[in-house]
């Protein structure tokens, strides 16, 4: 079968893809761009060959036939918008700078110019390790991951250039592996709202009370559920980190800015779920006394040489509200509780105290003392029905299980009540039952 005017086409179930391949040459030849037809890749600087150097695995469907020049730009082009994904590997140094720059003066350029970026995009990098580290490259890769683009990790080690170093290609198995994972699509599509980051809190124009937030946990869910195929909104502190993938932002600062976002959102568009996972500070400054004189948080720089009096109120719990401002009358609510150094009992009572009174209905709760700089963030999920429903190693595997418990809520896993903090010990497998 023919695609878009192109007689090499990759099929995957019931997908089409557009298999884009640049050559990186080796003193034996486009060594790579052979390999690459293992996965139904078209080596674009090599098109005037008939036949591939040897055909495709059967697994994949591929079905390859001559490729004509006359054909390829308009084709390209086209298969850009008719596909169903498309992968670009090898991306040189060179072909990812130009692509983020947004240049379609060739093939591959022209292709991803008109890329509908509801698709996915898989790209598969391999460049010498200076390049890779080049500025310029890394900040082409930040700008295609912000527009949807999907990357697959290089590898180390020896690459085409005889260097050693991060540039390597990914494994054939790898990226066969990405592209099946570009196509999943989930059994039941959510519109979720994630919020992320701590909330910063004035004491004047340049201090301010915050906490030890990033916004990581909530930026990787985010981008969980968007690669899965959800529609997701993310609402993050503006410092905390970004998430990469086809979703949108907004950003807060203070608990008000978030008060006010939540409430716009929620009475705006009509959300299956949303993930509660901001760190939203206690307290806010109400007033700011220095040496008997009062001023309003946020005034002109304070004088360093007299200490403050800080004079707090208490915010009210934003997850309070969650439920009752939503479009959504079945809104499924998951908060996030955070302790340090917690026993299992106590760890229990504050995990408790947010299930009661339907304010939740899943709650993940982590330790603080648990935490691995720059690792894992072990979790506990714990649902309002069954308890303790899921242990979860590391972040990846909390927006997993998230994703599976809110798309088909109907079934959970239920688990032995937990006896220690999270991340702590060991507990008992789970099992799983459907309701």
């Amino acid at each position: 079968m023919r695609f878009a005017g192109v007689e090499a086409v990759g099929y995957h179930g019931d997908c089409r893809a557009a298999l884009l391949g640049t050559p990186v040459r080796r003193r034996s030849g486009l060594h790579e761009v052979e390999a690459f037809w293992t996965l139904g890749l078209i080596s674009l600087n090599n098109m005037d060959r008939r036949e591939p150097p040897f055909p495709p695995p059967p697994s994949l469907g591929l079905v390859p036939a001559a490729v004509h020049h006359d054909q390829a730009t308009h084709a390209l082009a086209q298969a850009g918008v008719a596909g169903d994904f498309v992968v670009l590997c090898p991306a040189t140094a060179h072909t990812l700078n130009r692509v983020a720059a947004g240049l379609g003066d060739d093939l591959v350029g022209a292709l991803l110019l008109a890329h509908d970026w509801t698709k996915p995009l898989v790209i598969a990098p391999a460049m010498n390790p200076a390049m890779w580290r080049h500025p310029a490259t890394v900040a082409s890769v930040e700008q295609l991951r912000g527009w949807g683009a999907r990357f697959l990790a290089v590898g180390e080690g020896r690459t085409a250039c005889g260097e050693v170093g991060e540039g390597r290609l990914a494994e054939p198995a790898e990226i066969v592996a990405a592209v099946a994972a570009a196509l999943v699509r989930p059994a039941r599509r959510l519109r979720v709202l994630i919020t992320s980051g701590g909330t910063l809190e004035p004491i004047d124009g340049v201090r301010v009370i915050a906490n030890l937030s990033t916004g990581a946990t909530g930026a990787l869910i985010a981008e969980h559920f968007a690669r899965s195929g959800h529609e997701v909104v993310l609402l993050r502190a503006e410092h905390a980190r970004r998430a990469y993938g086809r979703l949108r932002e907004d950003t807060f600062t203070t608990f008000a800015d978030l008060d006010a976002a939540l409430g716009r959102w929620l009475e705006e568009e009509e959300f299956d779920a949303v993930i509660h996972a901001a760190a939203v500070g206690d307290f806010a400054v109400h007033a700011v006394e220095v040496d008997g004189a009062v001023v309003p948080p946020g005034a002109p720089k304070l004088a360093s040489d007299i200490a403050p009096v800080l004079r707090l109120r208490r915010n009210p719990k934003l997850l309070d509200t969650l439920r009752e401002r939503s479009r959504h009358p079945a809104v499924r609510i998951v908060a996030f509780k955070l302790t340090n150094a917690a026993t299992a009992e106590d760890a229990r009572a504050a995990v408790r105290g947010l299930l009661g009174s339907d304010r939740a209905d899943l709650v993940v709760h982590n330790d603080w003392s648990a935490r691995v700089a720059g690792a894992a963030f072990p979790a506990d999920i714990w649902s309002r029905e069954v308890g303790a429903v899921e242990h979860c190693a590391d972040r990846p595997a909390l927006a997993a299980a998230l994703e599976r418990l809110l798309v088909q809520p109907s079934t959970a896993i239920v688990a032995e009540p937990l006896s220690v903090p999270s991340g702590t010990g060991s507990r008992s497998a789970p099992r799983e039952v459907t309701s």
